[in-house]
């Protein structure tokens, strides 16, 4: 049995038990028990539609095998070469490693330390690396960190980095030589988001302070705070800015970072996997997410939204989205499933008549497609990570993790969601008329993002109101920071910068070295840099060459100042009209940052040229539309 793992599901005969009572405060915006009412409401009106839907299939959790977490999760973090049979080839790995924290390299030491005793266990016959040697291995490089500087940023302590083997860890740099400095001068504001910083780094430093002040539970019992991010010149960082090959970097420093920052505030992080289960091949709900997408790509090439999703949001704001209880008050049950069968015979074949669909049944479709996907929209692998949260000690840090694991969701996942918390958001800025505020549109849309068909107890626990208020404030979490949780942290770009540069080292070494056997290629790709270097000594010192390649004037030497910014440049060069090359509006094209440490960034308008340049100094710069 598996109480409230991925549903609050319960008999709704019985009454709020007296002791399950929600702290109250003076707040507009608090979570209370009077304020629960709808959530429970809500549940009722799911258990209801589920009620009349017999073929439903439950999905279930596998429990896995002694190991077989640590395992999995070392392998999603791309660092399955650190155990097995493939373990003697981690060289790989090392530039990886040499680019992580110390709470990111102890996350990391935990889990294959357990994978290296349970292959003990089963007397595998292939070596098993000692998860000392890894780490030794991969610090006894010259002694200095992949950036080339010397390990003495920040040095872990004998007595704080001992593990449990009683040897003392490594000594190594964050991955920045101004880190130290950073670490010291952390913003005092409470509603200060520092990016530049390891979360997990900023929750040890914080647990070490004597000052620190870890209050239990973020809590709903007052106003949000009103947090922010520092600018930052180098420019910020959005999902979808950077190119694949960096973004799985991303995915693999993001799921080590969370490890991590659960590991020093004692929440257990564990993935789930779905046992697979017969799903529905075709037709709208019920249809998992990426085969619906296949579906849809056929009609709408590049689509990232389901087409049905897309048409049910837009359906119900055609209407008016100051309509009273918008979302909260039902659809008519039967009419719903009525119209639910016919858009699953009508939709594709366009001749489904939305002129006749109430925008409450409207609502009640759209939270139904979100319920009825076979996995979860927040995916069964992290819905139980999204749930814990609420456990974290501080506002911050729940933030903090719900930002990494909005970058871990699948992308189609990820888009659907940004699209739900837009239109959310959008029905919020009608609170005056709707009465639907944050709070009560969190309330109610929880248990369609929370709830997991299948699964749960039909008994009322004090734990399962604890749950029901928890997930109500994560989900006002995703919908008031929505923009901050699509940011990706800085000292993540960061050290997929490093990891790019200590590779582009690596393989300029191997080349050397085969250089006898491969004389062809390496000559040609001399003669290349030749032929490059006239241009490049053509630029003066302080000035960059931008090339946009769509635009009337395709090429353009720029000044470096301390003012200049992206969108300055990209303004630049759309003042030059031409009527012979399609007129771009400035919303639609983009300054990118292309090569030198990064494979592709997307760079926003505030970005200061200068700073960025002397990051990357061997990077070009590139107008041109961005990627759909």
């Amino acid at each position: 049995r598996r109480s409230g793992q991925y549903t609050m599901n319960h008999d709704h005969s019985k009454k709020i038990p007296d002791g399950a009572s929600f702290d109250r405060s003076g707040s507009q915006d608090s979570l209370d028990e009077l304020s629960m009412d709808d959530y429970w409401k809500e549940l009722e009106s799911i258990h209801e539609t589920r009620g009349n839907n017999h073929e439903e299939q439950a999905l279930v959790v596998k429990e896995p095998d002694e190991g077989e977490l640590e395992e999995e999760w070392l392998k999603e973090a791309g660092l399955s070469n650190l155990f097995g049979e493939s373990s003697g080839d981690s060289l790989e790995s090392m530039v990886f490693l040499s680019t992580l924290t110390r709470t990111q390299k102890a996350a990391v030491e935990k889990r294959v330390e357990t994978v290296t005793q349970t292959m003990r266990k089963r007397n595998k016959q292939h070596q098993i690396p000692d998860v000392r040697d890894i780490f030794r291995l991969q610090n006894d490089s010259k002694g200095k960190v992949c950036d080339g500087s010397e390990p003495s940023a920040v040095k872990i302590s004998e007595n704080k980095n001992e593990t449990h083997h009683g040897t003392k860890g490594p000594k190594f740099s964050l991955g920045a030589d101004e880190q130290k400095s950073l670490l010291d001068d952390m913003p005092s504001s409470d509603t200060d988001i520092n990016l530049e910083i390891s979360f997990a780094e900023q929750a040890a430093n914080l647990k070490d302070s004597s000052v620190g002040k870890m209050c239990k539970g973020g809590g709903g019992d007052t106003l949000l705070p009103n947090f922010r991010l520092p600018k930052d010149k180098t420019g910020t960082t959005k999902i979808g800015d950077l190119a694949p090959q960096d973004m799985k970097k991303v995915y693999s420093l993001a799921l080590i970072e969370l490890t991590a920052l659960y590991d020093i505030l004692g929440t257990e992080f564990k993935q789930q996997k779905a046992v697979k289960i017969k799903t529905k091949d075709s037709g709208l709900f019920g249809v998992p997410l990426s085969l619906l997408l296949e579906q849809d790509q056929k009609k709408v090439p590049g689509t990232k939204i389901p087409l049905i999703f897309q048409k049910l949001i837009a359906q119900i704001e055609e209407t008016t989205l100051e309509t009273e209880g918008l979302l909260r008050i039902p659809g008519v049950a039967t009419r719903v499933k009525g119209l639910c069968q016919e858009l699953e015979a009508k939709f594709y074949e366009g001749t489904f008549n939305w002129e006749n669909v109430k925008q409450h049944d409207a609502a009640s479709l759209l939270k139904l497609f979100i319920r009825e996907l076979p996995q979860p929209l927040l995916t069964v692998e992290y819905l139980k990570a999204f749930q814990d949260v609420q456990n974290l000690p501080t506002r911050k840090q729940q933030l903090q993790a719900l930002n990494l694991l909005v970058i871990l969701l699948p992308e189609a996942n990820r888009d659907t969601l940004k699209v739900l918390l837009e239109f959310l958001q959008r029905v919020i800025d009608h609170r005056d008329k709707n009465k639907m505020t944050l709070k009560n549109v969190a309330v109610v849309m929880a248990p369609n993002l929370f709830t997991c068909h299948g699964f749960g107890s039909k008994t009322i626990e004090q734990s399962e109101f604890v749950m029901a208020a928890g997930t109500a404030n994560v989900m006002r979490f995703l919908i008031q920071y929505q923009k901050l949780l699509w940011t990706i942290p800085k000292f993540i770009v960061n050290q997929v910068r490093k990891q790019n540069t200590e590779s582009q080292k690596k393989e300029k070494k191997d080349k050397a070295m085969k250089k006898l056997l491969k004389k062809m290629a390496y000559d040609r790709e001399k003669h290349e840099k030749q032929e490059k270097t006239p241009n490049d000594t053509d630029v003066p010192q302080g000035v960059i060459r931008v090339q946009a390649p769509h635009l009337s004037k395709v090429s353009m030497a720029i000044q470096l100042t301390d003012e200049l910014k992206a969108g300055d440049v990209v303004a630049r060069f759309l003042s030059q009209k031409s009527g012979n090359v399609q007129t771009l509006k400035k919303e639609e094209v983009f300054l990118y940052e292309i090569g030198g440490n990064i494979g592709e960034r997307c760079l926003d308008d505030d970005t200061y040229m200068k700073d960025l340049y002397q990051l990357n100094p061997n990077a070009e710069w590139i107008i041109k539309p961005k990627q759909s």
